[in-house]
């Protein structure tokens, strides 16, 4: 499969997606950035410079301060692939995050989504 499209869409274009997607479900944008900051490492001030600065999915992730250890407990299904069985770690990473966002829409706690 070629990723190069995905891994090239900018971050920002995205985001906003993520954040309706949990707002629709009575979710926050507060807890969206939980989820990011937690996965990625990005504090507020950092998510955001990355935000203004539009880099793409590839810069994102790369620049990204710690990928949390805790990122092999995150499994199940998104856009029909298993996200612990997705080979390319890029695309990996961007499918964890849409599955996060996609268990904070479905009503799952924070504390369980963070796999505390």
């Amino acid at each position: 499969m070629n990723n190069t499209k995905v891994f090239r869409m900018t971050f920002a274009s995205v985001y906003p997606h993520y954040i309706a997607k949990a707002e629709r479900k009575g979710r926050t944008k507060e807890e969206v950035h939980a989820i990011i900051h937690w996965l990625t490492g990005y504090d507020e001030q950092a998510l955001q410079r990355q935000i203004e600065k539009k880099v793409d999915f590839e810069t994102f992730f790369a620049s990204a301060p710690q990928i949390h250890p805790n990122v092999s407990k995150i499994t199940g299904v998104i856009c029909g692939y298993r996200v612990e069985q997705i080979e390319d770690k890029l695309m990996q990473q961007i499918r964890y995050l849409d599955k996060l966002v996609d268990e904070l829409a479905k009503g799952k706690t924070l504390e369980k989504i963070l796999r505390k």
